[in-house]
């Protein structure tokens, strides 16, 4: 799916384009080349798809021009989509480099001209133009349109592989002679710089690159694929003609192809005759950027050893990674634990550490102040930047805060790792690293740019065997976590409340969302039903319980679920978090160690998931906003009677007589919606639980026993201006609620709310089922997706084709994970072509109907002494009216036998059909006869009686059909 696709590229006058390096800016670079072949080539410009290739598991990010073409290259294009219809193609492809195969994350900042996002220029022919058009246009667009010097250029073909059976491409070498390239300017490749495969198996071809040589005034056909800075390739011209097949064999595709991609930034380098991608405007607004905030010397170009301070290449990481990671947030990629989402926050962490150490920031908004210059610069031509801003921002600023506190302890463990390591061997402990990234999520590659800052370098296969270790360990403690969680009984209480130097818990911190981490003080260890002094000797799959003086984690209470996290002493040992309950005022945390040991009466940090908690407190205020919501719909009768705040997901239940209905879930759904799109804070206070009962539409749990003071949660209105005056009336439209849990700090953070279930779970109560925040939005996406499928083949002419996508599309409705009330309107949406379609189906049925009862009269009119026909009929394969023929057949011909064939028409599937009577019945039956014809048409067929249809599985074969029939018919000899 393209992601700007109501966007126009804007067009240039090819006729008056710039004359100097100076005039050449970037918009102008991109817009010439659109025009060029959109204009005066006639290609289709095609927006760039996402960045996040939804549609695609084999890629993490889309990492070439072609990816959003591999239908057409792959064969499978759907014939009735828009893309079948494409012949040439021109576009700007937005790319990521950043993970997976293609990967170019740890060159960024280093040199000139690699980045984790760019833009790749191309043009595309899908069975229509090949080698000669391609390679004229691209010299003459590079020489005559950009003006570039040829003698500048240098081409590259395909020198043959005799172990491949593959002859040198020479008609590729004389057409690049013929546009003009002297002969010491082409020059032969191999197989990897010059053969491009899409993968293992697939489309495949010779390719032709074309490089440039910054310097010019020599002959520097030598540095030509040498990763030479100043001799780079900047088009790549693809001629996709065989097909790799699964035996490694190549085989000559029927139709051939031609893929390119032209690097934007290089070539605006060549064009502004700048020798740094990053020296052009491209980059420039982002630096200038980056000065304004940071106060930092100006950008000024150095690299390597030049670059002492680090400052420069801290420039180009920054700006790259603004780049990308605004890129991959603005088309759905979010920052997470695995996969895509891992390589978003492996990014953002390896940015935020670049600024922080070279440019003095203080992490929590930085990045986020980059990206209205990045909006600025890029969105008119990717408009998603635009609509995405705000969101961008806010992970930008969620992320960037979260990692900033493990960035404090995880510098100065790793100094203390570091000088270890140089007073040994000046090589750092596998362990030791993997420490750092299990702990603090400090990327592996950020670890080695600082290790290589402090001339080191890692024990890589410690590393990897740390890895394989903790991994076999995680899974055993996940089988162990399946075991019944221990617990403190009335024994071990009352053995606690004897024990004066272990007092009840202080969770106060809980609810401080700037002390995710603290420092605490064991105070009591709990294993094996006893309380010990310290857990040596205890084994890693022993499950053990830790109580502190005081703790920032959440108890499992009033519906929301427990933090997990980590207790440790950084370094030394971690306890690893998995479960907190309270007792009786005293909080256990359990779980398992990691590594090292823990003593009672030792210094820790006790520190809970983030990641974790976050998605809990979006859904926990998202229960409150779902509770005002409901009350809002359905009126008081609402009650509520139960509710679960997970981090995937919130649960409530609630009293009501009835389903809730599609209407009223929409209601509750856009109420919601409005309510938290209005960003209000959320505050909450200590109240006596008398004057807070007394504030007009406070909700609270029937039964509920409530502590005094109460904490009330209101969302929008301080709690003090509420106890001005309880009565108020307007209060009845705030969310006022009695709760002990953890919120947002404003209901922005939530983002959406979106409902995926509704159900009775008892008489007289309801549950509804929620997600918030980013699963919300994925949510929205797949049913956003989902429709745009729909509107597609309600589009579709009414055929068989269209029959089998509907078909194919109401089952998956029926599957369908999404927003209930967006479920719900595609339900209707499907219904009602359904119902179209039905019509159309039954006149469709009358009118082959007649046109079949005629073709059949008129055949034995001619023929009016024949006892068999063989008869195609001029009708769809429309088995309803087939069979409605067939059933008219015994009382009009009663002593005539016919062969029916019923579609077929281009190559569509067809039906085929015998009636047997008369003096055919004594000879054979209908079913052998189409016995006969299925053994060539493919499929079975069967019946009863003096009838047989079946169904051809080979739709190009209609005529053998037809010829097979007739050829039975006439071996009877009746």
């Amino acid at each position: 799916m393209a992601s700007s696709s109501k966007f126009t590229v804007p067009s240039v006058n090819l006729d008056n384009l710039p004359t100097t390096p100076e005039a050449w800016n970037a918009d102008t670079v991109r817009a010439t080349f659109l025009s060029y072949f959109q204009s005066k080539r006639g290609h289709t410009f095609v927006p760039s798809s996402s960045v996040v290739p939804h549609n695609d598991p084999t890629l993490l990010f889309a990492n070439a021009g072609m990816n959003q073409y591999k239908p057409i290259f792959l064969g499978t294009v759907d014939p009735q989509s828009e893309m079948a219809t494409w012949k040439r193609a021109a576009n700007s492809q937005k790319c990521i480099r950043a993970g997976g195969k293609h990967n170019d994350l740890d060159d960024v900042g280093k040199d000139s001209y690699h980045h984790t996002f760019f833009e790749m220029l191309g043009n595309w022919s899908f069975g229509d133009y090949f080698k000669k058009e391609a390679i004229e246009w691209s010299w003459e667009l590079l020489t005559k349109v950009y003006g570039i010097p040829g003698d500048r250029l240098y081409v590259t073909y395909f020198e043959g592989d005799a172990s491949q059976g593959l002859e040198a491409d020479e008609e590729a070498k004389k057409l690049w002679s013929a546009v003009g390239v002297p002969e010491d300017h082409i020059l032969p490749g191999n197989m990897k710089d010059n053969f491009w495969e899409m993968g293992d198996q697939g489309p495949c071809g010779p390719c032709s690159e074309i490089h440039y040589d910054r310097i010019g005034g020599r002959n520097a056909a030598h540095l030509v694929n040498m990763d030479d800075p100043d001799v780079l390739e900047i088009w790549n011209n693809v001629f996709i003609q065989f097909n790799r097949e699964e035996d490694r064999s190549l085989r000559l595709l029927p139709n051939k192809h031609v893929d390119t991609g032209m690097g934007f930034e290089r070539l605006v380098s060549v064009l502004q005759d700048k020798r740094s991608n990053y020296d052009t405007d491209v980059f420039h607004p982002l630096f200038d950027a980056i000065q304004n905030i940071t106060g930092a010397p100006p950008y000024a170009g150095k690299f390597g050893e030049e670059d002492k301070e680090g400052i420069d290449t801290a420039y180009r990481v920054v700006a790259d990674h603004v780049r990308m990671l605004s890129f991959a947030i603005a088309d759905g990629a979010t920052p997470g634990p695995v996969s895509r989402g891992y390589v978003v926050r492996r990014v953002l962490r390896r940015g935020a550490r670049y600024a922080r150490r070279y440019f003095g920031v203080t992490l929590g908004e930085f990045f986020g102040k980059l990206v209205p210059t990045l909006v600025k610069q890029m969105g008119q031509m990717f408009p998603e930047l635009v609509a995405a801003e705000a969101d961008i921002i806010r992970t930008f600023n969620d992320e960037e805060e979260a990692f900033a506190k493990a960035l404090d302890r995880g510098e100065k463990l790793f100094n203390g790792f570091a000088e270890k390591a140089k007073k040994g061997s000046g090589v750092l402990d596998g362990l030791d690293v993997w420490r750092l990234y299990d702990t603090f999520g400090f990327p592996t590659d950020l670890t080695r740019i600082m290790a290589e800052e402090a001339k080191l370098t890692i024990d890589e296969a410690g590393f990897e065997k740390a890895r394989e270790e903790a991994l076999e360990a995680s899974k055993r403690r996940v089988a162990k976590g399946g075991v019944e969680v221990i617990k403190l009984d009335v024994h071990d209480i009352g053995k606690l409340e004897s024990m004066s130097e272990v007092p009840m818990t202080d969770d106060s911190s809980k609810y401080d969302r700037s002390k995710q981490a603290i420092t605490a003080q064991i105070r009591a260890i709990y294993h094996n039903k006893e309380f010990v002094s310290s857990t040596r000797g205890i084994s890693s799959d022993d499950q053990i319980g830790i109580l502190m003086d005081k703790t920032n984690f959440y108890a499992e209470q009033g519906g929301q679920e427990y933090d997990t996290g980590s207790i440790s002493i950084d370094g030394k040992a971690e306890f690893e978090v998995q479960n907190v309950q309270a007792y009786a005022g005293y909080i256990l945390h359990t779980g398992f160690m990691k590594y090292g040991s823990l003593s009672v009466n030792d210094e820790v940090i006790s520190e809970y998931d983030e990641l974790r908690r976050s998605p809990i407190r979006n859904n926990h205020t998202g229960t409150h906003v779902l509770n005002w919501a409901l009350r809002e719909a359905l009126g008081d009768s609402i009650h509520q009677k139960g509710s679960l705040v997970a981090a995937e997901k919130l649960r409530f239940d609630f009293s009501h007589d009835g389903p809730v209905s599609a209407e009223n879930l929409e209601k509750v759904e856009e109420s919601s919606t409005k309510y938290i799109r209005q960003n209000l804070d959320v505050y909450a206070k200590d109240v006596p639980l008398e004057e807070a009962k007394k504030i007009n539409g406070v909700r609270a749990v029937f039964g509920e026993t409530y502590p005094d003071p109460v904490r009330v949660v209101s969302i929008g209105v301080e709690v003090d201006e509420l106890l001005k005056n309880p009565n108020n009336e307007a209060w009845e439209n705030v969310s006022v609620e009695f709760c002990g849990g953890t919120h947002v700090g404003n209901t922005q953070d939530i983002k959406d709310l979106v409902i995926v279930e509704e159900s009775g779970i008892a008489k007289g109560i309801r549950r509804i089922i929620a997600v918030t925040g980013v699963d919300a939005h994925r949510l929205q996406q797949i049913a956003i997706e989902f429709g745009g499928r729909l509107d597609k083949i309600d589009k579709l002419p009414f055929g068989p084709y269209k029959e089998t996508e509907m078909k194919k599309i109401g089952k998956e409705l029926k599957e369908l994970k999404t927003s209930t009330v967006m479920k719900n309107n595609l339900i209707k949406k499907f219904d009602a072509m359904q119902k179209e379609l039905l019509a159309l189906q039954k006149a469709q049925e009358k009118k082959d109907t007649a046109a079949a009862t005629e073709t059949i009269a008129a055949a034995f009119e001619k023929n009016p002494d024949a006892k068999a026909l063989v008869i195609p009929l001029p009708i769809t394969a429309n088995p309803k009216a087939l069979s409605g023929v067939m059933k008219t057949l015994p009382k009009k011909y009663k002593d005539k036998s016919v062969y029916l064939f019923a579609g077929g028409k281009d190559g569509q599937e067809f039906l085929h059909a015998a009636f047997v009577s008369g003096p055919l019945g004594q000879a054979t039956t209908a079913q052998k006869w189409t016995e006969s014809v299925s053994s060539i048409v493919g499929g079975k067929a069967g019946g009863k009686g003096p009838t047989s249809q079946g169904v051809a599985t080979n739709a190009d074969k209609l005529n053998e059909g037809i010829e097979e029939a007739r050829r039975f018919l006439e071996g009877l000899q009746i």
